[in-house]
Parts: structure tokens; C-alpha cells; sequence
């Protein structure tokens, strides 16, 4: 089995996508991704957007290649989208490249944005649609419908299983908030975990919460040879914290995305603020962008400059 992270928060921008290769299959899960629209009160740094762009090209090609295509849930960051920003992937740029790929997607309970989303893709997806909870065929086994986060809301996301020589669990948005999913997965005698970790960036995170998100990742570390925590967690500096204090804690293989792929971490989304204090952006640069008057080429240079250690490149 080969894992490949494609796209995650400490790769550069919103995302928990990866391309999984195991006999003979090429499972491409999550296939979105996105960049806070705003933060801090400001749009994304043009050098994130440069990022973001080359991470888009890479999803296009893994969707390409794919037999098998998941979307664990239809937020943004997680799926292609009919009406997308200019920082997502849009359907434009994968319907009807790859129509042989088997598209696996949580069709139910679907929240009302996820629904208008369903109907929006569908005539792009030519009806190829899946549904994924439950089900199961050769390497692949889905979940049911688990929440996402707190579960304070209708919005839930189904978990990816794959079983090769060992075995991968693609836990999308969970956020270790939820004890029941953490125990689906444990169930499965995973090997290794790719999972979001809780959003401390958030000031509605309640204290309760973060304690619970830590007992579940104390608990699932504990069952796996590795566990990858990232996306929610590493939009901020204090979820890098958090990170190495629980591996400090416990002793265990737990890591990013970035580490796991053997990268240094690049983490804009924390850093948008000082992106802007450290390479001011022309006024009217993203109306241009938007409209295709001006390119990222220059921020890209500036990227690779910036972050040559992290051995960028335009594939």
C-alpha cells in the first residue's frame, strides 16, 4: 500500500486529501480543497493562493487516475463544487476526465447546503454517485454516517477503510470530538489514521471539548503504529502545540501530514496574518486574480525562495 497525502493545512492550504494505491486500486479520498476566505479579516495571502493553485493541479491529475473516488461529506474543502471561489477546486476542472472511476459520497442524511451541492454536481457526475455508507467492496469498507465535530449540528461524514498488506483509515472531519466514531475506528484494527484534530482556532471550542478531543487521541494513539492528526487542528499556532504535546505525552507515532510525507511543515493558513506584514498585496490584487487579469507566478517565485528548504516545485 502506498500513501500519498495530497493536500492538507500543514501542506499549505484546507484540505484532508490523499491518493491511496493498493492492489492494483487508486482510491482518491476527499478530492477538495479551499483556503479560509477570510481570516483575520484579510483574503488569502496570494503566496498561499500560489500554493494552493499547484495543490488543485495535483487533485486534477490523482482524479485522473483514480478507480475510486470518495467524498466523505460536500464541504468545500472536501469536494469539487459547481459554484466554486477561486481558491476551491471546480467541477469544471474534473467532470468527465476520468468517467470509468467508481465516485463513492455520504448520499444520506445530507444537510441542506449538502443537498443543493448533491444536486448541483449530479449532472456533472453524469449520475455516477455511490452511495458509500455501510457499504463495502474488496479493499474498501465505509462507515456509517458519524459526526461531524460535535454533533451539535445535522452535518456528518462517513470514514474510509482500506485494507492491503495492513490497514488505512481515512477519518475526514471528526475532529476526536466524537467518542463513538473514534471507537468505529479502533474496531477496524487500523495501522495508520489520517484524521482531522479538533479546531482550536475556534472560540466556540468549548473547554469540555478540547479535553474530549484529547482522551479520544490519548485512546486512538494507542491502538495504531501511526496517527496522522491534521486539518482543523493546524489552523493555528496553538494546534501545532497541542500536537507535539501529545506525542510528547504518550510516547506514540502521532504526526502531520507533512511529517508523514517527509516535508517541512508549511503552515499559511496559521501564518496569513504575518504573510501580510512580511509581502504587502497590491490593493485589487484578488478581483484581478478572480478575474484572471494577473497570475500567482510571481508569488510562486517568492514561495519557493521563501520556503526552499521545503523543496517546492511547480508538479
Amino acid at each position: 500500500m502506498e500513501i500519498e497525502i495530497l493536500a492538507t493545512e500543514s501542506l499549505g492550504a484546507r484540505s484532508l486529501c490523499c491518493l491511496v494505491t493498493a492492489q492494483g486500486q487508486k482510491v482518491l479520498i476527499d478530492p477538495g480543497i479551499a483556503l479560509g476566505y477570510t481570516r483575520y479579516g484579510l483574503l488569502p495571502h496570494p503566496l498561499q493562493v500560489a500554493v494552493d493553485e499547484r495543490i488543485r493541479h495535483k487533485i486534477v491529475e490523482a482524479w485522473s487516475e483514480a478507480t475510486d473516488i470518495v467524498i466523505s461529506h460536500f464541504h468545500g474543502d472536501h469536494t469539487p463544487l459547481v459554484h466554486a471561489n477561486p481558491y476551491q477546486l471546480s467541477i469544471a476542472e474534473v467532470a468527465g476526465l476520468n468517467p470509468r472511476a467508481k465516485i463513492w459520497a455520504k448520499l444520506s442524511p445530507l444537510s441542506p447546503t449538502e443537498t443543493k451541492r448533491v444536486e448541483d454536481l449530479s449532472p456533472f457526475l453524469h449520475g455516477c454517485l455511490l452511495g458509500a455508507a455501510e457499504k463495502g467492496l474488496g479493499i474498501l469498507q465505509f462507515s456509517k454516517p458519524v459526526p461531524h465535530g460535535t454533533g451539535d449540528r445535522v452535518d456528518t461524514v462517513v470514514m474510509t477503510r482500506i485494507e492491503d498488506e495492513y490497514v488505512f483509515v481515512h477519518a475526514s472531519d471528526i475532529q476526536l470530538l466524537n467518542e463513538q466514531a473514534v471507537s468505529q475506528i479502533v474496531s477496524w484494527q487500523p495501522d495508520i489514521v489520517l484524521v482531522s484534530g479538533p479546531p482550536l482556532y475556534l472560540f466556540k471550542l468549548s473547554k469540555d471539548h478540547i479535553r474530549e478531543a484529547w482522551r479520544n487521541a490519548v485512546k486512538l494513539s494507542q491502538e495504531v503504529d501511526t496517527l496522522i492528526i491534521d486539518h482543523h487542528l493546524l489552523r493555528s499556532h496553538a494546534g501545532v502545540a497541542w500536537l507535539e504535546k501529545l506525542s510528547s505525552h504518550t510516547g506514540r507515532n502521532i504526526v502531520c501530514g507533512a511529517d508523514f510525507v517527509g516535508r517541512p511543515r508549511m503552515l499559511l493558513e496559521a501564518r496569513r496574518r504575518e504573510l501580510y506584514e512580511k509581502m504587502p498585496v497590491p490593493e485589487g490584487w484578488h478581483e484581478a486574480y478572480a478575474s484572471g487579469a494577473v497570475d500567482t507566478e510571481h508569488y510562486w517565485n517568492l514561495a519557493k525562495e521563501r520556503y526552499a528548504h521545503m523543496g517546492l516545485s511547480a508538479s
